[in-house]
C-alpha cells in the first residue's frame, strides 16, 4: 500500500466519522422523543452513506484509468440514487398506519433518516459547511417547528 492510498483511506475514515457525529446529533434528538429510528440508526445511515459514496468515488476514479478507460461508463450519480433507494426502504419500515384512516405515525422519523443519508453524502463530497448547517437545520425543524406547530394548533 502506498502512502497515497493510506492517506486516502484515512481521509475517507475521517469523513465517515464526521458524518457519524453529525447524524448522531440528529439521532439523539429522535431518541429524546422516543422515536423508532434514533441515535444508532441515524449514525449508521449517515456514516454508511459517506462510506458508500467515498468508495464509489474510488471505483469511478479507477475506471477512468488504464485499460478500462472508455470501456466502462461510470455514473457517480447512480451511487447517490442507490443510497437514497436503500435508505428509503429503511424509512418506510419505520412508518406505521394508525387504526384511524387519517393517522400515520413516524413519517417525520423516516424523512429524518433520509436527511441523515443526505448529510453523509454531503460529507463524502467534502461539503462540510453544508453538512454542518443542514444538521443544524434538521434539528431546528424537528424541535422548533414542532413547538410552533403545537402553539398554533392549541
Amino acid at each position: 500500500m502506498t502512502d497515497f492510498e493510506l492517506s486516502n483511506q484515512l481521509y475517507i475514515l475521517m469523513n465517515v466519522a464526521i458524518a457519524a457525529v453529525l447524524t448522531g446529533l440528529i439521532g439523539l434528538e429522535r431518541e429524546f422523543k422516543n422515536k423508532p429510528a434514533g441515535f444508532r440508526t441515524n449514525m449508521i445511515v449517515g456514516s454508511s452513506a459517506a462510506l458508500l459514496l467515498s468508495l464509489g468515488k474510488i471505483i469511478v476514479d479507477s475506471y477512468g484509468e488504464g485499460e478500462a478507460m472508455g470501456t466502462i461508463q461510470a455514473d457517480p450519480t447512480r451511487i447517490i440514487e442507490a443510497i437514497i433507494v436503500g435508505i428509503s426502504f429503511i424509512g418506510a419500515g419505520t412508518i406505521l398506519k394508525g387504526k384511524e384512516e387519517d393517522k400515520v405515525y413516524y413519517l417525520t422519523t423516516a424523512a429524518t433518516v433520509l436527511f441523515s443519508a443526505g448529510i453523509g453524502i454531503a460529507v463524502a463530497l467534502d461539503q462540510y459547511v453544508l453538512a454542518v448547517t443542514t444538521t443544524f437545520f434538521i434539528l431546528v425543524i424537528n424541535r422548533v417547528a414542532k413547538l410552533v406547530y403545537n402553539r398554533i394548533n392549541n
